[in-house]
């Protein structure tokens, strides 16, 4: 896989206790300031993604859709004729 040529910049503006609290975090962790805001800002970004990915279904709802799935409803008229008109669009 080829490493991406271009970069974007972000920059941000913290007051001074910000700042000490991720230099600090950043030292400890053996990374640059740079590195370090930009792992943590990606770690957050993917969990966030993840989450809002994800479908959480309790135990009722998972085996309704499950019975739904392996019993689908028979077509009825109204879905017959939606399936013509998305066909009809395509």
């Amino acid at each position: 896989m080829k490493a991406e040529a271009k970069t974007s910049r972000v920059s941000v503006r913290v007051t001074p206790s910000v700042y000490s609290t991720l230099t600090e975090a950043s030292e400890i962790s053996g990374a640059t300031l740079n590195q370090f805001l930009v792992q943590a800002a990606l770690e957050k970004a993917h969990a966030i993604i993840e989450h809002e990915n994800k479908i959480t279904l309790n135990r009722q709802s998972a085996d309704h859709l499950f019975e739904i799935i392996e019993n689908p409803p028979k077509k009825n008229t109204k879905l017959a004729n939606a399936i013509k008109r998305c066909k009809q669009d395509l």
